[in-house]
């Protein structure tokens, strides 16, 4: 991981509940250019800082390394995949879409 993802993920993991606002940003900008790229990227830091890919694919039923692929910057995770990580993170797709 590079040095910003780094302190991406450990921003995260000390402050639990930046995760929403951190990820609702993302999906704000799904819509521009690059910006599905993006939001993987966003998914996966979360992930990370919440215990890891292990952790969380154990969390969603899914082999490690298919959340690996699914979370790269070029993956393509299908519907039933993202709602699985997104639930597994302790989110629900509806968080991302609403204000608070």
């Amino acid at each position: 991981m590079k040095r910003h993802d780094d302190a991406v993920v450990a921003m995260l993991r000390d402050d639990p509940a930046m995760a929403l606002d951190y990820l609702r940003t993302a999906f704000d900008e799904l819509d521009k250019p690059d910006g599905e790229a993006a939001f993987l990227v966003a998914l996966r830091h979360v992930v990370e800082a919440q215990g890891g890919m292990a952790v969380v694919a154990g969390r969603a039923h899914l082999s490690r390394e298919s959340l690996y692929r699914a979370l790269s910057p070029k993956g393509n995770p299908t519907l039933k995949t993202m709602t699985a990580v997104i639930r597994a993170t302790g989110l629900r797709f509806q968080d991302l879409t609403r204000a608070v």
